[in-house]
């Protein structure tokens, strides 16, 4: 018996699930609609740009667009492609990852976003001498785009600046120059951007869309942050001493009961303090329902294109519920996802195996 080839098993994958894609109207003329079917379903893949030994197996990325996964976002460090604080020889060699890395993603079938991430030195430049970093973001942007411009435009798009660190005003009169620049090297990449305050769905309301159409619109979702963020790595971090809290969180379930007795023996106040107001949860639609609400009123494109929840202190079963929960939203609201991220304390696989979590993704593409 003939056995079908990878290709004809993406194919039919891909064919499956965008059947409920077509469904959605189209949302904006600039933004054509197979590209927003690229954005779809997707992961990112952190830490590959700043170490290529971090980059995920090829085995592991061809079973993820096997799957039906269509996007991998790629993060591409601020502080590794600005000159004020990187060598020209350091930002050449990151240049060639980022390089190589799209020579992989599309040889797979993926669509990218390059997305400039914001970092520790870029951040207090950026709030402290504005203009100095505008000047930064346009010449890492004249690098990137230098890259870019070798592969399809309908395949590789530009995500300006993640969660920008300043206020709501300098961003809106900053974003409108740099996608600017930017449009005027890439012509026909659609841009990709947010809001402040870490791209949260409540910061969307208070941001005006561009004039350019061909742009869609990122944010970020990591709400109840005491649920999604529980044993964080960071030992002074109160949600350090929150573990095994469920989802969703009710007063009334033994779990939590059990969680709030134990912080309070060990005089956890403000762990303490941060599940009790986290319960009852609002539920995931209550949490997103701004941005949904700014989508009705301009009529654009959204992506989630972060969210995840820390595996080291979840219960298994809430963390993939809480993961079919966003994905199960954007999907009546016609947004594409992207999950943060694919090999490290959110993953979608084992940091050291690479073995892929198929129950997480079943979740995420809501086949379980």
């Amino acid at each position: 018996m003939l056995r079908p080839s990878i290709t004809a098993i993406i194919v039919a994958a891909s064919v499956l699930l965008s059947v409920a894609a077509r469904a959605c109207p189209s949302l904006i003329e600039g933004v054509p609609a197979d590209r927003l079917e690229a954005l779809s379903r997707g992961v990112n893949a952190d830490g590959w740009i700043a170490d290529p030994r971090s980059a995920p197996p090829r085995s592991l990325l061809l079973a993820l667009r096997k799957a039906g996964l269509t996007h991998i976002r790629l993060p591409v460090p601020a502080d590794d492609v600005m000159p004020r604080f990187a060598s020209k020889l350091d930002i050449d060699r990151h240049l060639q990852t980022v390089d190589a890395a799209l020579k992989t993603l599309l040889q797979l079938g993926f669509a990218v976003s390059i997305d400039l991430h914001s970092g520790e030195r870029f951040n207090p430049l950026h709030k402290d001498d504005p203009a100095a970093a505008m000047i930064e973001m346009k010449s890492a942007w004249g690098e990137l785009a230098t890259i870019m411009q070798r592969y399809p435009s309908d395949r590789v798009f530009a995500e300006l600046l993640n969660e920008p660190e300043v206020d709501a005003a300098q961003w809106q009169s900053e974003v409108r120059d740099l996608a600017g620049f930017i449009r005027n090297l890439l012509p026909q990449t659609t841009l990709i951007t947010g809001p402040v305050n870490w791209q949260r769905a409540d910061s969307l309301p208070g941001f005006t869309p561009l004039d350019d159409p061909n742009v869609v619109y990122a944010i970020h979702f990591y709400d109840p942050m005491v649920f999604t963020h529980q044993a964080h790595w960071d030992q002074n971090e109160p949600l350090h001493d929150v573990t095994g809290l469920p989802y969703p969180i009710r007063a009334d379930d033994p779990r939590v009961q059990q969680l709030r007795a134990q912080l309070t023996a060990q005089n956890h106040r403000e762990a303490l303090a941060m599940v009790d107001r986290a319960t009852p949860d609002r539920g995931i639609d209550k949490w997103l329902a701004p941005a949904a609400a700014w989508q009705q009123k301009y009529s654009r494109p959204i992506i989630i294109n972060e969210f995840g929840v820390l595996k080291a202190g979840a219960p298994r079963d809430s963390r993939l519920r809480w993961l079919a929960g966003v994905t199960d939203y954007a999907r009546q609201q016609c947004w594409g996802w992207t999950h943060w991220e694919m090999m490290q304390g959110f993953g979608l696989a084992d940091a050291v195996t690479g073995k892929l979590d198929r129950e997480a993704l079943k979740a995420l593409l809501g086949t379980r």
